[in-house]
């Protein structure tokens, strides 16, 4: 069983040194990271070596590969995230020796301390509208903090100490950690029903949203399209009504109104805004990215920014690490990674691949995340893969923080489709890698999903590629 940390929990005035478990992580790294920067002597330790982990040492961070009691040392604060287990012995020590266990959440916050805070927040699109912001206040002068769920690509880095007032954070809404945060201003990307085996029902789950919402003191911004969005915006209405909100969509009536969307290769797009037209191309295809620029686009004016100077700055982004990542061309098939974990997600990322694609197929290779995750939304996985992709190779689940649960596999998924000649679940890593190449032609792309560690096989992936195809 994983641990349930305590968010209710004082967080002590001075953390000392600090020892992450699981600090390759893309949340823990980054924070890890601005403690280096700030002057902290960090140890940690992960699972397994990471480019995250090369980068943290190469910073001063010593790093232990595999969990032992013997690495927490003489740290003074222990950092832990909700997917750690109860049985791992650097948080059984520490407990043992009254060493203060922090969730990463309690140890940003800290950080934060008297910044003007951007948290964004929502079951999709945190990580590229985070970037999104971040990208855009660098272009316009700007020298915030910021943590983002993952590497932003132009800066090679997922978070960073700044000099200014501002700190954007990508704030973790899966186990109300979120609420944690003293924010000024709130963006809420969507509330599509997640994380449900932390908050047990849609109710409280949208509760949340709303006290994030409330809380914000500044404004919030809000999606007009998505349906739980809305939904929140109106029970905030409800219990704040003074409070200053922006919406953003496509909806007739958002305050920043996305039109005229063009998918073909990168996106391009026009916003309706205050009674003037503004246009621009992003680096990055998919319609949802078009949607991102404008959320990102409402924050950064409601901050005081030209919006046309701002809308020029958010154009820049260049994406960030396993969002439809190219890693590799092998006889004219691509693979790519994508974080994608949800059925909204993977609509999303499918779509964007569809148009630059060309005439090529798409073959989702699709890792279920979470063993309830799977067993909620099974068939909407099977109807989301089905639609979009041309074939799907299903693997097995990826627990993370939950034990297993009988009969959930990733067969789960790939017995659901309609047609069962268009999916193959292959749990063995090398056989579907295997099976991918057989498949593939040239022009195809190969798509890995999911936020486990699924970006793994695609080393496989090339090489099966090239013993196929070269």
């Amino acid at each position: 069983m994983t641990i349930k940390p305590d968010l209710d929990a004082t967080i002590p005035d001075d953390l000392g040194s600090l020892h992450f478990v699981g600090i390759g992580g893309s949340g823990m790294s980054g924070i890890a990271r601005l403690f280096l920067e700030s002057g902290h002597r960090v140890t940690g330790s992960d699972v397994r070596h990471s480019a995250n982990v090369d980068a943290l040492r190469a910073l001063g961070a010593t790093i232990a590969i595999g969990h032992d009691a013997a690495n927490v040392g003489d740290a003074d604060t222990l950092v832990v995230t909700g997917a750690l287990w109860q049985d791992n012995p650097e948080y059984r020590l520490a407990l043992e020796k009254g060493i203060p266990v922090l969730h990463r959440s309690q140890a940003l916050a800290w950080l934060i301390n008297r910044k003007r805070l951007v948290a964004v927040a929502g079951a999709h699109g945190k990580t590229t509208s985070t970037g999104m912001i971040i990208t855009g206040l660098l272009g316009l002068g700007e020298d915030p903090s910021f943590v983002n769920g993952g590497v932003i690509a132009s800066l090679g880095k997922s978070s960073q100490a700044g000099s200014g007032e501002l700190f954007v954070v990508e704030a973790d809404e899966s186990d109300g950690s979120f609420l944690l945060y003293d924010t000024a201003v709130a963006l809420i990307t969507n509330v599509d029903p997640d994380h449900l085996d932390h908050y047990g029902s849609l109710e409280a789950f949208e509760d949340a949203f709303v006290t994030f919402a409330r809380e914000a003191d500044e404004f919030v911004v809000v999606s007009s399209d998505d349906a739980g969005a809305t939904h929140v915006h109106r029970r905030l209405q409800e219990v704040a009504p003074d409070k200053r909100v922006v919406t953003f969509g496509e909806a007739d009536g958002a305050d920043v109104r996305v039109h005229s969307i063009v998918t073909d290769g990168p996106v391009a797009f026009a916003l309706s805004f205050r009674g003037r037209e503004y246009t621009a191309r992003l680096r990055v295809p998919g319609r949802h990215n078009a949607i991102n620029a404008a959320g990102a686009f409402a924050v950064l004016t409601g901050l005081g920014f030209d919006p046309e100077a701002t809308l020029s700055a958010i154009a820049e982004f260049g994406g960030t690490e396993r969002r439809f990542e190219l890693h590799g061309t092998v006889g004219g098939v691509s693979v790519y990674d994508d974080y994608a974990h949800h059925p909204t997600e993977v609509a999303a990322a499918l779509a964007a691949a569809r148009t630059v694609v060309g005439e090529g197929r798409i073959i989702a290779v699709h890792q279920p995340h979470l063993y309830s995750r799977t067993r909620l939304f099974a068939r909407e996985f099977a109807e989301t893969l089905e639609t979009y992709a041309d074939e799907t190779v299903v693997l097995d689940v990826y627990g993370a923080r939950e034990d297993p649960e009988p009969g959930v596999t990733g067969a789960l998924v790939a017995d659901r489709f309609e047609h069962p000649e268009h999916v193959a679940f292959i749990a063995d890593w090398q056989a579907a890698a295997d099976h991918t190449a057989t498949i593939a032609r040239e022009g195809d792309f190969v798509i890995t999903l999911g936020c486990g560690d699924v970006y793994r096989i695609v080393p496989q992936l090339l090489e099966s590629l090239r013993r196929v195809r070269e």
